[in-house]
C-alpha cells in the first residue's frame, strides 16, 4: 500500500499543471477586454439544463430569418438575456464581415450591423482576445468608452445602455474566425453561467444563421409568396409598437386609447396570427412581410 501510494504521489506530482488563462492587461491591451474561463456545465440546475435542450432542439428547426429573430429573442433569452445580438461571418477579405442584428429592444437594430463592420477599435480587438486566448468567450466592459472612446459601436452601446459585450465564435480550418456572435447588455449580466451557455449555443446559433443565408435567396426571390394580411391598419400600428419593446400601457398612451383597448387588440392579433405570444407574433408577422426589421 506503502508503494502504491508514493507511486502515486509521484505520478501527481510530474504530471503538468494546466495553464491558466492569461486576462487582457490594460498595460499591454488597449481594452478592457478579457477572457472568460471555460464554461463549467456543473455549475447549472436542472431546470437550466432542461432550457439549455430545449434552445438547442428550437434552434434545429430555424431555416429563415424570421424563424431565427423569434428564436434568439424569445426561448434564447431565457438563457443569455440581451438588449441586442450581432451575428457576423467572415466574408472572403480579412476583418470583413456580414453583419446582422437582433433586438426586441426600444432600439433599431440595423445601424448596429454597419458600426460593426466599420469599427476599428473595439471588434478587432474582440477578436483578436478570442484568438489569442483559445478561442474561449470574451467579456469586455464599454462603460465610459474608456480605451474605446473613438469607437463609434462603443459609444452607441453605452447610448442604449448595453455597457457590457459577451462576445464568441467559431473558427475555421485556418484558425481565423468563421462566425462571430456579440450579446450585448447591461453591465453586471454576464457571469460564469453565461459563459457556460455562450459556449454551449455558439455551435447551434452558427449553423441555423448559416441556414438562414442559404435560404435567403429562395425567400426574396418569391418561391414562398406572402399571404394575405389578415390584421387590420390599427392592429398593424400596434404591432409595430409591440415590436419596439413597447407594453400596453405604452402603447395606449401613444396611440391614445385605453390599455384594455390595447390588450383587446393583442389578443385579436394572436389569434389571426395562430401564435402564443407576442415575440411569436413578431416572428409570424415578419414571415406573412406583414412587418419587416
Amino acid at each position: 500500500m506503502q508503494a502504491e501510494a508514493a507511486e502515486f504521489q509521484l505520478a501527481e506530482q510530474s504530471r503538468p499543471l494546466p495553464r491558466p488563462l492569461p486576462l487582457v492587461s490594460q498595460s499591454r491591451s488597449p481594452a478592457p477586454v478579457n477572457s472568460a474561463t471555460s464554461g463549467n456545465a456543473s455549475l447549472l440546475d436542472p431546470l437550466e439544463l432542461e432550457s439549455l435542450v430545449l434552445n438547442m432542439d428550437a434552434s434545429l428547426r430555424v431555416h429563415a430569418r424570421h424563424q431565427f429573430f423569434t428564436w434568439t429573442q424569445g426561448l434564447l433569452q431565457n438563457l443569455l438575456k440581451h438588449e441586442l445580438l450581432i451575428c457576423a461571418a467572415r466574408n472572403a477579405e480579412p476583418m470583413s464581415f456580414h453583419v446582422e442584428s437582433f433586438s426586441t429592444s426600444p432600439l433599431e437594430p440595423g445601424p448596429f450591423s454597419e458600426l460593426f463592420r466599420q469599427d476599428t477599435s473595439m471588434v478587432p480587438h474582440l477578436i483578436k482576445t478570442w484568438e489569442d486566448h483559445y478561442f474561449q468567450p470574451v467579456i469586455c466592459e464599454t462603460a465610459n468608452a474608456g480605451p474605446f472612446e473613438h469607437s463609434a459601436l462603443a459609444r452607441e452601446l453605452n447610448r442604449v445602455g448595453a455597457s457590457a459585450v459577451l462576445a464568441h465564435g467559431t473558427c475555421d480550418m485556418s484558425g481565423g474566425p468563421a462566425s462571430f456572435f456579440t450579446f450585448a447588455c447591461r453591465s453586471g449580466t454576464f457571469g460564469p453561467r453565461e459563459v457556460c451557455f455562450v459556449e454551449l449555443v455558439v455551435p447551434f446559433l452558427h449553423q441555423a444563421w448559416v441556414r438562414t443565408q442559404i435560404n435567403r435567396p429562395a425567400e426574396s426571390a418569391g418561391v414562398n409568396p406572402p399571404q394575405a394580411n389578415p390584421l387590420t391598419s390599427r392592429e398593424r400600428e400596434i404591432l409595430k409598437w409591440i415590436h419596439l419593446g413597447k407594453s400596453n400601457i405604452e402603447i395606449g398612451t401613444i396611440l391614445e386609447i385605453s390599455p384594455l383597448t390595447v390588450k383587446n387588440h393583442v389578443q385579436k392579433i394572436l389569434r389571426k396570427l395562430n401564435v402564443q405570444n407576442r415575440t411569436q407574433a413578431v416572428g409570424k408577422a415578419m414571415a406573412l412581410r406583414i412587418l419587416s426589421i
